[in-house]
């Protein structure tokens, strides 16, 4: 976790010695955490606290492996999954903006693991025991004391949609501050692993602050109170927090790079295994261009805990202005 935080401040440094100029902003990348347990549970992702009217439409894919179990728990990941999710946003009269956000997610075995395989072995990371496993073969297994929870299997399907409210409470030039609300809806199969079967409902302080012309930092801290998983069997999830914290920094009036970190605290029931039970975080990385209305952003996130996330997020977004 300390190399990981001296990696995330180098990178700001150098983002700041190469900027100066006046730009505008988007906001941070809009990645969630897309570990397989917990992506229905009104999982965050970082926002800007200026509001605005946008479609936007991201295509996300990650791997995930967490083959592991306790005394009581069973929870075997050994899967990718790809998100497509459509957001729509708009401003209501000139004073609240309405979110919605609709994600159809895909379970496959994918095609990553003999990469990822490979690629731990030539810099000597760990595997986790992904090396054990037959390569590209799904396994979305969720038990407690032998009980069926949620069996997932390759295929696509519906996730729980969200519902949000911002609404900005001070506006100046260099710094915003937003309050956010939302509500997620149960409507992906709970015992398929698509929804958690119950409502959720999060809320938020978004802040933004301009530090030079050309470099903007994005500040959220949050809280969720997810119902419970209504799969086979149901699990009381926890309520839990959230934080995070971008910089954008304009390369030109097109460009701009973007580095962030963001984290919540455990969501499972205590589990006695290390890759649930703890912190996750994750630091994300990339780049935007936008032209005119138009903005596409790329992004790498990696799971810098080990834990509670999948081990990489690719995500290539479009937003349009509207």
């Amino acid at each position: 976790m300390k190399s990981a935080g001296k990696l995330f401040f180098l990178i700001v440094n150098l983002i700041v010695l190469s900027c100066s100029a006046a730009y505008s902003f988007d906001g941070p990348f809009q990645v969630r955490n897309q570990y397989p347990i917990f992506i229905h549970a009104d999982e965050p992702f970082l926002d800007k606290a200026v509001m605005e009217n946008s479609l936007s439409l991201s295509l996300s894919h990650s791997s995930t492996y967490t083959v592991q179990s306790s005394g009581h728990w069973d929870i075997y990941l050994d899967m990718e999954i790809t998100e497509v999710n459509l957001r729509y946003k708009r401003i209501i009269k000139n004073f609240i903006e309405f979110d919605m956000d609709v994600p159809v997610l895909v379970f496959s075995s994918g095609l990553m693991d003999g990469f990822l395989h490979d690629y731990h072995k030539a810099f000597g990371f760990p595997d986790y025991g992904r090396s054990q496993r037959p390569l590209n073969e799904l396994l979305y297994e969720v038990r407690r004391d032998g009980k069926l929870i949620v069996k997932g299997s390759s295929g696509i399907g519906l996730s729980d949609i969200r519902l949000a409210l911002k609404k900005q409470l001070v506006s100046s030039d260099g710094f915003g501050l937003s309050i956010k609300a939302d509500v997620e809806l149960p409507t992906g199969s709970a015992k398929k692993g698509f929804g958690n079967g119950s409502i959720d409902a999060g809320v938020s302080l978004l802040l933004d602050k301009r530090i030079t012309d050309s470099i903007m930092t994005y500040w959220n801290l949050g809280a969720v109170f997810p119902g419970n998983v209504r799969g086979y069997e149901k699990i009381n999830l926890k309520n839990y927090i959230h934080g995070g914290a971008a910089i954008e920094a304009a390369l030109s009036s097109k460009f701009s790079m973007l580095v962030q970190l963001q984290g919540q605290s455990a969501i499972y029931p205590t589990t006695d295994l290390s890759a649930v039970d703890r912190a996750g975080f994750l630091l994300v990385f990339g780049g935007r261009y936008s032209s005119g209305i138009n903005s596409f952003d790329l992004s790498l996130s990696e799971d810098i805990h080990t834990t509670g996330a999948p081990d990489f997020i690719l995500n290539l977004s479009y937003k349009m202005k509207m």
